[in-house]
């Protein structure tokens, strides 16, 4: 082989040896993001858009959850991502109904049983605790978190979480009003 052809040969080597390093590199290095319910705690949260197209968002903050005695239902990293969904999207959970019976405790919706209190900002001043240990409360915000995520509206959150628990939960229901119509 002359030279010329050696050349080639080990620049295309190295350009298929940096094309190879560019794209495993890529798909192993995690995706940034800026989105509150994947922050450890929503307080350490800068502005941020609720979605990738959306209005800025400023987190709401939260208390640090309770030590409620008790082993949670869930793994404590979902508990706590429930918990924070709720904090930050009621605009969401607040239109989630909860299948669980606890409309009989007040719960008008899912957002009802892990929010107890907010101010008039939004920023949770009060947990209910009732979500630690319901099995059902964790499993309908976790479920519309994940609806949520991959980009789902309110209305087809509310429809999906509808499918799937209103047949095997007949009258235990939260009162929870219908979300605004689509416009």
């Amino acid at each position: 082989m002359n030279a010329g052809k050696h050349v080639t040969v080990l620049l295309g080597i190295a350009g298929l040896a940096l094309l190879t390093t560019i794209v495993v590199a890529a798909q192993t290095t995690p995706p940034k993001t800026s989105r509150p319910q994947d922050l450890k705690t929503s307080s350490q949260a800068p502005t941020t858009s609720a979605k990738s197209s959306g209005p800025v968002r400023v987190p709401v903050s939260t208390p640090p959850l309770p030590n409620v005695g008790f082993a949670p239902v869930r793994p404590m990293d979902v508990v706590r991502a429930t918990y924070d969904f709720a904090a930050q999207h009621p605009e969401i959970l607040k239109y989630v109904p909860c299948y669980c019976g606890c409309g009989e405790q007040g719960h008008k919706a899912n957002e009802s049983c892990f929010v107890a209190r907010r101010d008039q900002k939004g920023n949770v001043l009060e947990w209910d605790t009732h979500g630690f240990g319901c099995m059902i409360c964790v499993d309908v915000a976790r479920e519309s978190m994940q609806l949520y995520n991959s980009g789902a509206d309110v209305v087809a959150i509310r429809a999906a979480i509808e499918r799937r628990w209103a047949p095997g939960h007949p009258g235990g229901r939260t009162p929870t009003p219908a979300p605004p119509a689509r416009k």
